[in-house]
């Protein structure tokens, strides 16, 4: 099984929902994504992409790498749109798929019509980091910056200092500002890709649908989703759509709701 952080956190958001799957006899892999905690690029001269088939192709990577049966992917925010990616274009790599409100590919073609003022304010951190002045300001403020989104992307989960903390280090990594700040420009069409990934983008852009065992995660206090979408919605996106699983938290599922998560991911293996 591997586990998928997001933005603005990393893996040790999953320290709860390891031990019950471990408990039930999987391998578990939680990796950090790239330009977080201890990645590093290879060569100087590659583009610190954040873009989403570029998380797709490090996942696929890493499948390879580990030379293990397909295994079940389960992830949210970044963590989910890199599993939901590599699903979409590489199926025969997963045996399941555990996402986070739903079908989480971006659609870039559609991302330069606004949406309604109520939902444009709560991007106001993707927005921000459209210009220089954002992408200095998380240079100045990395650790400000996440703990802010953490308050407003959780309203009822009462971190702790600690908890933040050890999270925090992560984003000491070199590259992790040049990865965020490409993320959020590319996925408005802002900034151009790596090339290395062009042709994926191609294949994605049809926003194709998902034909692995999938469980979607359904967040009800999420500020930056609408929750309750009508199991049809999902099953447009998802041929092999196995259940639709609420959680009543904010955006953090597998922090705020490791039992809900990790039961998740055992309802996926019992279903594929």
């Amino acid at each position: 099984m591997l586990l998928l952080h997001g933005f603005p956190y990393d893996v040790r958001c999953y320290d709860q929902v390891v031990p019950p799957l471990v408990g039930a006899g999987a391998l578990v892999v939680v990796p950090y994504l790239r330009g977080y905690g201890h990645t590093r690029f290879f060569d100087s001269a590659t583009p610190r992409s954040g873009q989403q088939t570029a998380l797709a192709a490090d996942l696929r990577g890493l499948i390879a790498a580990l030379e293990v049966a397909p295994p079940i992917v389960a992830g949210f925010d970044w963590g989910g749109r890199a599993a939901c990616v590599a699903a979409a274009l590489w199926p025969e790599l997963l045996r399941a798929l555990v996402t986070v409100s739903g079908y989480n590919v971006q659609n870039i073609a559609a991302a330069s019509s606004p949406a309604p003022p109520e939902v444009e304010r709560r991007l106001w951190y993707q927005y921000y980091l459209h210009g220089e002045r954002g992408q200095a300001g998380l240079h100045a403020y990395p650790r400000e910056f996440a703990r802010q989104l953490w308050h407003e992307f959780s309203p009822q989960w009462a971190f702790t200092d600690d908890e933040f903390a050890v999270t925090a280090t992560s984003f000491d990594n070199p590259d992790f500002v040049d990865v965020v700040v490409h993320s959020y420009r590319h996925r408005y069409g802002l900034a151009v890709g790596d090339p290395a990934y062009r042709e994926l983008e191609d294949q994605i852009a049809a926003q194709p649908p998902i034909t692995v065992p999938t469980v979607v995660v359904d967040p009800q206090a999420d500020p930056l989703v609408p929750p309750g979408l009508p199991r049809a919605v999902h099953e447009w996106r998802f041929s092999a759509l196995v259940d639709v699983r609420a959680a009543d938290v904010g955006h953090n599922v597998p922090q705020e709701a490791p039992e809900d998560f990790a039961n998740a991911v055992l309802h996926a293996h019992a279903h594929s």
